[in-house]
């Protein structure tokens, strides 16, 4: 094997979740901060996405962990100083697209000596030096504090902060936890970046309502009937809409997923709940777009019982269920202009028998385009982080997006949703 035609082992793990990021160069930078530990976690996750990762290592993130491991991790070698090469140039330098120059520099972790640095346009290590020509770039920079809680409380690390948040910098966390200004969740990290780097600002101007999660049907005070999704096929569709610079509005059920705390939200329980918050923003507010992803009950119990049905000499309760009304019909009939995705959702079918179900569903509802997926499998269930789709539009022209990422799929959605929508208005 030659030298040419070598590649790194650590690099077979590439697209191995998806695309999203296939052809983005990251220059990710280590400071002396003890959360550098998650810091070759984060670069894998990111290859597994598409992206190429190119690590800067300070002195002090080098006497913390070596070099070598973010070498093995990212299967590139990691500038830890500045040579003749000018790497600090060739990474975030002002000059032609090639192979290797960065879309995005990530400082994770990022120390409270590093950003106050920065701030201040000191640029003494190669973090702080490729921060600086980043700045000079206009490239995407992002920060991840992790430090000790007293230390991020520092009135000039805020007003430092705040700065660099005015010149553009984003500033991802810290979680506070335990007296430490903890690094942010590495799916926050990975967001953000898919974010800033992948999506177009094609919704500017467009307002969203997104419904996600599960409902419950209150049998009693403590019971009720429900289902297993997690939310999460909505929330990620929830960042995406975001992402791209529509005005999301969330409704969200007892996801078991985190909300983005940047998304507005309506909290809801129950399939009456949904329903009228559906009907309030509709009526409310001007929508273009409309979709449906909560995993809504089709039925309820009957009657309620005020308190809790007691289990003393009862070896059986029969609860007696009604249909619930589907939430697509009620926004169709709120908004006959609306556009509306729909999702719907079946297990032990046939591929065929999926889409012909999820087709009259379309038919019958009204809905612009429906999203037919199958739960029953564990791979690609409600509790996963993938999904595999068939889009359906009113022509029935189908779009079969493979196993992916939920995020990937909903990127996948709102491209022919808004294709659709333009069509549809033109």
């Amino acid at each position: 094997m030659t030298k040419n035609n070598f590649q790194h082992p650590s690099k077979d793990i590439a697209e191995s979740k998806g695309t999203i990021l296939r052809g983005k160069t990251i220059c990710m930078c280590l400071t002396g901060s003890v959360a550098v530990i998650s810091s070759p976690i984060v670069a894998r996750e990111l290859m597994r996405l598409g992206a190429e990762v190119i690590c800067v290592m300070s002195k002090a993130a080098t006497e913390l962990m070596n070099p070598a491991l973010m070498e093995w991790a990212t299967g590139n070698k990691v500038i830890t100083k500045l040579t003749g090469a000018v790497e600090h140039v060739y990474l975030a330098g002002d000059r032609p697209r090639s192979v290797g120059k960065a879309d995005l520099v990530l400082i994770c972790p990022a120390t409270a000596n590093t950003i106050s640095k920065i701030a201040c346009g000191v640029d003494d290590t190669p973090v702080t030096t490729v921060a600086s020509t980043a700045f000079g770039s206009s490239l995407p920079l992002v920060i991840v504090p992790a430090m000790h809680e007293s230390m991020y409380k520092h009135p000039i690390l805020e007003k430092n902060e705040r700065q660099l948040r005015e010149y553009g910098v984003e500033i991802l966390g810290p979680r506070i936890s335990e007296g430490k200004a903890k690094i942010a969740k590495i799916d926050d990290i990975i967001d953000r970046v898919i974010d800033l780097l992948v999506t177009e600002k094609d919704l500017e101007g467009k307002k969203i309502l997104i419904t996600a999660g599960p409902t419950r049907e209150a049998i009693d005070s403590v019971r009720f009937v429900s289902n297993k999704s997690s939310g999460r096929m909505g929330v990620e569709l929830t960042k995406e809409a975001s992402a791209r610079g529509a005005d999301v509005m969330l409704i969200a059920g007892e996801c078991m997923v985190k909300l983005p705390n940047y998304i507005k939200t309506r909290h809801v329980i129950s399939t009456d709940d949904f329903i009228k918050a559906v009907k309030d923003e509709i009526s409310l507010n001007n929508y273009d777009f409309f979709i449906s992803a909560a995993a809504v009950s089709d039925y309820k119990p009957i009657e309620y019982i005020e308190g809790k049905i007691s289990s003393d000499n009862v070896e059986e309760l029969q609860v007696n269920m009604k249909l619930t009304p589907k939430i697509i019909n009620v926004a169709r009939k709120k908004d006959y202009n609306l556009f509306i995705v729909a999702f719907k959702a079946e297990t032990n079918v046939s591929k065929s028998e999926l889409i012909e179900r999820a087709y009259n569903r379309l038919l019958k509802s009204e809905v612009d385009l429906i999203v037919a997926n199958d739960i029953g499998r564990e791979d690609i269930g409600f509790s996963s982080k993938y999904n595999e789709v068939f889009i359906i539009d009113k022509k029935k022209r189908i779009t079969h997006v493979e196993r992916n990422t939920k995020r990937y799929i909903a990127s996948k959605i709102i491209d022919i949703a808004i294709e659709a929508y333009q069509k549809r208005n033109s």
